[in-house]
């Protein structure tokens, strides 16, 4: 299957900047993911209103210990990772070796925690 074209970087801010039909919005965002560039769909999937795409997002960035992913999800879902969520993060990060996002996660953690 062909990959959808994608908006220019300027195109993409304006569609970021006005108002989209939540269809129109999901299409875009689903063109990002198909080509793997998760980071450009959310706010397409924000405007889509697709919560619990967001939410499948945030949990799968958890397992994958992605701390800047999992703090993008929770900005534009307004629900902060739980001390849980954190902790999680950081042990899935140190297994991949992602050192510097697991110490991140493990402050987030402790951060919850206080």
């Amino acid at each position: 299957m062909a990959k959808a074209k994608l908006p220019d970087a300027l195109a993409r801010r304006h569609l970021v900047e006005k108002s989209l039909a939540p269809a129109q919005a999901l299409r875009l965002a689903e063109a990002y993911l198909e080509q793997e560039r998760v980071v450009e769909a959310l706010v397409f999937l924000q405007k889509a209103g697709a919560v619990d795409r967001l939410r499948a997002i945030a949990e799968q960035a958890k397992l994958d210990g992605d701390v800047f992913l999992m703090r993008q999800t929770a900005a534009l879902l307004g629900e902060a990772p739980s001390a849980a969520d954190w902790r999680a993060a950081a042990e899935a990060a140190r297994e991949q070796g992602k050192l510097r996002f697991a110490a991140d996660a493990e402050r987030q953690a402790t951060r919850q925690e206080s």
